[in-house]
């Protein structure tokens, strides 16, 4: 590649940041503003909406501003040893190192820890690192990760400074532990001047977390929606990268990205990737190049869509055929028998199914859609349900 060839402006699969941010201002504003008060918020969200993006872009912000901010994926911490370890990691690096300049200084707020770590300094950036041993007693284990959950909290009344304490994929505290959760909100609960930040990409179990009236987390944090992002506001962008590097793209192609993605936020992105790809430089993007760029994300995704298939019962096959032909509703005896679809029973099971798998969505009236980005397309050119169920 020649260095004046310039690069592709549009991103999807990474995180999201600086001039490949979209809008989101007002839940930016929003976000940071909760955080800064030491509010609680869960974000809820279908998968790929850009919640880890918002909440990156919101605590670095607030990062520049003083906040002190420490973030644990809950997906790599399968024990509350791991946990420990990620919390003390995260505590050290994020909080204590910033208010204790010192190394030892720094360290010292890990004492008195019910397990001793194991404290591993890397030689080539001098980046600390904590290590809790399996096999101790389940007690010492709740009572260390309880005396880790409480740091945050402490060191920021301490120095005055507002704290930010982000767990993401936060679901899986409870196949870490069923009681996890008591502990946890028993230590939150007393932490007024901490905001705990919620994420997770399953959101009926982290529906059940937040709104079961029998769960700790019941009613604790501010529900936060993220939906799509309106066409009005995601256009200018399209076009603006476009231009950035010395392409256009027209009215028309526009409105065809966002007619095929209806304003979500990794799709837009994934669509004009492909179609920023096959318009040539110097050149404007028409809907003929989206029609490209679509079969550049269908051959992408095929073997996702493949395995989605593959993993899908018959019943939840028929019901994503003709939900991709026409989203409507399957329960109506004329739409079950437009598309030949199983008894009544079959197709509820079905649907509950696709419905927990966040591959189909109730739009209201007993209809529903595909909401799984190109899943509807790729079926529609890739699929014909009646020679699959013959087979």
């Amino acid at each position: 590649m020649r260095k004046s060839d310039p690069t592709n402006p549009f991103r999807y699969g990474a995180l999201a940041f600086d001039e490949t941010f979209t809008d989101r201002e007002g839940e930016l504003k929003e976000l940071k503003a909760d955080i800064r008060n030491g509010q609680d918020v869960v974000i809820f969200a279908p998968r790929r909406y850009g919640k880890s993006s918002l909440v990156l872009k919101a605590t670095r912000d607030l990062v520049r501003a003083g906040v002190l901010v420490a973030q644990v994926d809950l997906m790599t911490t399968p024990t509350k040893e791991k946990l420990a370890e990620k919390l003390a990691t995260e505590i050290h690096r994020r909080i204590a190192s910033r208010l204790y300049r010192a190394r030892e200084a720094a360290l010292s707020v890990f004492r008195g820890l019910r397990i001793t770590p194991t404290i591993t300094i890397d030689p080539n950036d001098a980046s600390v690192s904590f290590g809790f041993e399996p096999g101790r007693a389940p007690a010492d284990v709740d009572a260390t990760v309880e005396r880790l959950l409480a740091l945050p909290g402490e060191l920021g009344a301490e120095r005055g400074r507002i704290v930010a304490l982000v767990l993401d994929e936060f679901q899986e505290v409870v196949e870490i532990d069923p009681d996890l959760p008591k502990l946890m909100r028993a230590v939150f609960q007393a932490q007024p001047q901490v905001a705990h930040v919620y994420l997770g990409s399953k959101r009926h179990l982290m529906r059940t977390i937040f709104n079961d009236e029998n769960e700790p987390f019941w009613r604790s944090a501010k529900q936060f929606e993220l939906g799509v992002i309106a066409p009005e506001l995601f256009a200018p962008f399209i076009a603006e990268r476009f231009q950035a590097t010395g392409k256009r793209i027209d009215e028309a192609a526009v409105a065809a990205v966002l007619e095929q993605t209806v304003g979500h936020p990794y799709a837009t992105q994934e669509l004009c990737y492909f179609t920023w790809e096959v318009t040539p430089r110097n050149q404007t993007a028409t809907p003929l190049h989206v029609d490209e760029g679509l079969a550049g994300v269908l051959r992408s995704e095929h073997a996702h869509f493949s395995l989605v298939w593959e993993d899908a019962s018959a019943a939840q096959r028929l019901v994503l055929a003709a939900l991709a032909a026409e989203p409507g509703r399957p329960y109506t005896e004329e739409y079950s028998r437009r598309h030949r679809l199983p008894p009544a029973t079959n197709v509820q099971k079905a649907l509950t199914g696709l419905v927990r798998r966040e591959l189909v969505a109730k739009t209201g009236g007993g209809a529903y859609e595909i909401v799984e980005p190109f899943l509807g397309e790729w079926v529609i050119r890739t699929v014909d349900p009646a020679r699959d169920e013959a087979r």
